[in-house]
Formats: structure tokens, sequence, C-alpha cells
């Protein structure tokens, strides 16, 4: 493997986390190059504090503990010492430029060549002409993200052969104008063998062999591991290239100390509880009452509990925290002045109640809020996201970052946000209907139909509520973006659905700069009940229906098996926005359609306001 390259090109610290991390390609001006592991990145990145991150990703990692830092920022000044990503040459074959055309201009041949053939970067010819060279496109890779370059000898041949030896010249064939697999061939001069790269994308042809483990990013010397994976055909430029698993959280007060603190205060009251009907006799003295204002029982309950038994509560997982927090926020008061990195206040009813917000129980406005974001692994070819919760799945084959993990590449983002809780008995109610149940049975066959195509994924069906508050999401951004200046790819999604303590949808700024503290969204949040009204209106009707108002998700035509009324001219909005990629989304939950199955949550609320769904002939 050649060493790394000379610095050459500049990206944004938060795509080292969520792009371009380690394990992935990217082509600069003069080379191609796979980003290094961690082993290989410069010191000088800021340290990030986020321990209950930090505790989280020691666990999911089995390492005592861990760092977060930002990755480490180019250096202007010249007589500084070099700090930077490095990254090494990849792939390690090239395709010669200025070869000549033949059969009337539909068949293209060029030589292929090793890097070891080269001179400075350039092939010269036998006629002693350099001739520039690009890298070639394909290369093999597994699932567990291992990648390197395809043995071509060994795929035109279709097994060992003694060209190489011979010094044999491959030619890479470009048989058409489209570009398609079946039309791209790769010749050895031998004469005697050829081979069309579409029977490399073939997985069942096994053409690439089965994966013997390589990690080139971690280096030249790297340890292979085993794997026994199929190889598979990749494309440097395709978007299954790389997919980095990351874990968020949002930074929240300490409730656990205040917790601490109130129980402390009352313990000669406490310290003989031992069950929630204590604790409610206890609750009905003044002093008791005062001194637990705004802790539920069962908060209390598990602090008393912990005392008691000697061990310290488990940790909660990262979505439960964040609505725990979000869903006890005071209410705005006067000129009550955000303070510290995370400031929430719920907004009064009076400010928001009309009839097609009766799903709605709560609206908190976020003044501030601090975002950490940091990369654990990553995958090729299948993603894998946090479950519903934000948690990771500990069980995941994940590609390593470093040899020896000591720290992550993180980034914080601060922004402001809109909290919206919903009712949970208005849900209860609304799942229990006819209609509702039918079209989940519909949305569970096409998550079954998708389950049949992803055998190895580890995803799971999600909920009927969070399909519905997740399709709900989608059209409240659109509608937020057209009101509070941001562009919609700068809003992000937060979907909580947590059946023991509630369900709430949190849009919010992510920004690592000063865009996403500008208040236009809190200001938007004042007037949330028009804002939804939009949103609904929005939802009524998509510039693809009929066709996407009747689209079935178990249909086998179109391949969209998570996907109910849902398509790009309604729902679907930027991947770096959503949650979950763009899938589990159907409108006919939230609105009306044009199809009228019935099972809508606001058909009460927008009927009583007139605001009907239009209908077309059948």
């Amino acid at each position: 493997m050649k060493g790394t390259a000379k610095p050459q090109g500049e990206i944004r610290l938060s795509q080292l986390v969520t792009t371009f991390g380690p394990g992935s390609m990217m082509d600069l001006p003069n080379h191609s190059v796979l980003i290094a592991g961690l082993d290989y990145w410069t010191a000088g990145g800021e340290a990030i504090s986020e321990p209950r991150l930090s505790r989280k990703l020691a666990t999911i990692l089995n390492v005592p503990s861990i760092d977060l830092r930002t990755p480490p920022p180019a250096s202007n000044d010249p007589t500084a010492p070099q700090r930077g990503i490095a990254g090494f040459q990849f792939p390690e074959w090239f395709i010669v430029q200025g070869a000549e055309a033949t059969d009337g201009e539909k068949h293209r041949s060029r030589l292929l060549v090793h890097r070891k053939a080269l001179t400075k970067g350039k092939y010269i010819d036998r006629d002693k002409k350099r001739k520039a060279v690009v890298p070639i496109r394909f290369v093999r890779a597994c699932r567990a993200g291992h990648i390197a370059d395809i043995d071509w000898y060994e795929f035109v041949h279709n097994g060992p052969s003694d060209c190489r030896l011979q010094g044999r010249q491959l030619f890479i064939d470009e048989r058409g104008t489209t570009g398609d697999l079946q039309e791209i061939y790769i010749r050895c001069d031998c004469g005697k063998a050829e081979r069309s790269l579409a029977q490399a994308a073939v997985l069942s042809n096994k053409a690439l062999g089965a994966c013997d483990g390589p990690r080139p990013w971690l280096g030249a010397f790297h340890t292979k591991e085993s794997c026994g994976e199929p190889n598979r055909l990749l494309i440097r430029s395709a978007s299954n290239a790389y997919f980095p698993q990351i874990m968020s959280v949002i930074s929240l007060p300490d409730r656990d100390q205040s917790i601490r603190r109130a129980v402390d205060k009352m313990w000669d009251h406490l310290e003989l509880v031992q069950n929630l009907d204590d604790l409610k006799h206890e609750r009905r003295k003044s002093a008791v009452r005062d001194g637990l204002e705004g802790l539920s029982d069962e908060e209390v309950l598990a602090e008393i509990y912990s005392r008691h038994l000697g061990t310290p509560k488990a940790e909660k997982s990262v979505k439960v925290a964040e609505l725990e927090t979000l869903i006890t926020a005071k209410d705005e008061i006067g000129e009550d002045r955000p303070d510290g990195v995370f400031f929430a206040r719920n907004l009064p009813r009076h400010f928001w109640d009309v009839p097609w917000m009766r799903p709605i129980k709560r609206v908190v406005l976020v003044h501030r809020l601090r975002e950490v974001v940091a990369q654990v692994g990553f995958t090729r070819f299948e993603s894998v996201a946090p479950d519903l919760e934000g948690e990771l799945d500990i069980g995941v084959k994940r590609a390593a970052l470093a040899r020896e993990i000591s720290w992550l590449p993180a980034f914080e983002n601060r922004g402001e946000g809109v909290f919206l809780q919903f009712d949970r008995d208005y849900l209860k109610n609304w799942m229990n209907r006819d209609a509702v149940s039918n079209r989940a049975e519909e949305l569970q066959r096409g998550f079954g139909e998708w389950r049949k195509e992803h055998s190895s994924s580890s995803r799971v069906a999600i909920s009927l509520a969070y399909y519905m508050m997740h399709s709900f999401s989608h059209l409240l951004l659109t509608a937020v973006a057209l009101k509070c200046g941001y562009p919609a790819s700068s809003i992000r999604e937060r979907i909580y659905a947590i059946p023991e303590i509630g369900y709430g949808v949190l849009l919010y700024t992510g920004s690592s700069d000063a865009e996403g503290t500008l208040g236009g969204l809190v200001q938007v949040g004042r007037q949330i009940h028009e804002v939804v009204r939009s949103a609904l209106e929005l939802g009524t009707l998509c510039s693809n229906d009929p066709v996407c108002a009747q689209h079935e998700p178990a249909s086998p035509h179109e391949h969209r098996f998570l996907h109910g009324s849902a398509c790009h001219g309604c729902l679907l909005i930027s991947e770096t926005s959503c949650e979950q990629q763009n899938d589990f989304l159907d409108r006919s939950l939230v609105v009306r359609t044009v199809q009228g199955n019935g099972a809508e949550l606001f058909s009460e609320a927008l009927t009583n306001e007139g605001i009907t769904a239009p209908t077309v002939a059948k």
C-alpha cells in the first residue's frame, strides 16, 4: 500500500463523522483515497464533554472509558506541524486514458494497469508517451465493512492463471454507450479470457470469492479479520459504499441530581417508605409536597429503592431521559431568559387550544439545546441505525475505526426546537379503531415483504404510533421550513414513542455554528397551531395522487415496502433530517387522503374546521 497522499482538499469537521469517516472513499483533485483509521489522525481536536454519551459508547465498545474529540482541524500556518486526516491511495488499479475508440465509436477499449506499473502517477506506453490514468470505479467489499481491490487476473480467468506471471495485459472494454454492467467486459490479451462485470454483480455467482477480511484503512500492516462473507461488487461512488454508525444525545440538565437533592432534604420523611401508597401518604404533608414539587412518584420511589438496596439506578436510555425532561418543562412566564446549554419552557395551552390540535397535549419551546454526535463504526451495503429509544445494538457487526479505540470523532450542534407531546389516551382510542387496525396489518405485510429481501438486517417493525408521528413530523417539518427562515435540510426530527412515558415529536435545528440559534424556530412555535393546520392541509393531497394515496405497501411492483401513502411529492425529505432514512411513512395515518381508508388521526379535528380531503372519481 502506498503512503498517505499530500494535503489536497478540505471538508467540514462534521462530514468526517457523518460522511467521510475512517474507511470511507473520497475523490480528491488528483487522487482517490481511503480515509485512514484514527491511528493516523493527528492530534489537535477539541475535547467534547458529554458524560452520558461517553458512558454508553464505552459500554458498546466494551472499553473502560472513551473520549470524544472533534476531528483535527487543518492548520493555515505553514510553519506549524502538519495536522489533518491521512488518506491511503485506493484503489490501486487504474484505467489508462487516451485509448482509441473502435466499432463506430460504440466500442471503447482501455488498458487496465496496477499502481506498480505507473511512473510518477503516469503510464508510459511502448512509444514512451506518458498517459494519464484514472482510478477504476469497481472494488470488492462485504457487509462487515471489509474492502479491497478486485483480483482482476483471477476474475477474468475465473480462477488461477499464469497470465499474471507472464505479464499479460488486461483491458476494460465498454461495448455500448449506456455504462450498464452488461456492456462492460474485462479482457486479457492472451485471447482466451474475457468476462462481463455483470457476472460480478450477481451475488449467487460468487464471482469475487469469499471475503478474507482486509481492512486497509487501518494501515499497511493491519491484521485481517476472519470473515467468510461473500465479496460483493461495489462502485466507489455508490450511496451504499459507506454507512457511518452514529449515536447522538441532547445535553440535558442533570435531573437525577435534582432528584437526589430533593430526596436528601426530605429523607427524614421518606426513609421508611416501602411502596407507592406509603409515598403518596407522605406527599400529603405540606413540607414533603413542597420539597418534591415537580418530581413524579416513580422518580422519587426509584431513588428511595436505590438507597435501600445500596445500588445505583440503571442509566436510562437516550430518548427516555430526553422525553422525561421535555414533558416536565415549566410554563413560560414573563421575562424568563434562556440560560445554559438546554432551556425549554412549556407554552400555555390557551395560546394554541384550537379544535385541530385536540390530539396534542403539550407544546414546549426549546430555546436552547446542544446535540453531541459521535461515530462508533460503519458498515457497507446495509445501514444500521439506532433503535426507537436512541440506543445502538451491542451485537451488531460493525467495522472498527482504529486498531485500539481510545477516542471517537464527534461534533456538537447548538440550536433550538419545538416539541409536541401527543395525548396518550387520544392515541389509544385511535389505535383501537377498526380502520386503523386494518391499515396496521397492511403496513405490517409490507414490512414482511421487506424482511424477505433483507433477511440479515437487524431492523424490527415499529409501532403504529411511531409510524403516525414520523409521518406527521415530515409534514410539520415541511410547513415549519416555509415560515421559520431555516432551510428544510437544517431542521432535524426526533421521534419519541415510549408507551410508559409518552409520545412526542421534536423538531430542532442542528448546526455547528450560530446559524442554528437564530430564534426562528421558537418564534414559529408560538403560532404552532397555524403551522400544524398548514401541515395537515399539505398532507391531504399529493401531486402524485391518486397513485401515491393508493399505494399498497406489500405491492411487489414498486418495491416500496416501508411506505404507505408516501412519496417525494408529499412526505420524503432530506435524509439528513430524518432519523429513519425516509422509511416508515404513511400520511393516511395522519390525515384523510383521496383513498379514504378512514385511518387518519386528525379526522375529527379537521372535519370540525371544514377541512376535508378532495375526492377523485373511481
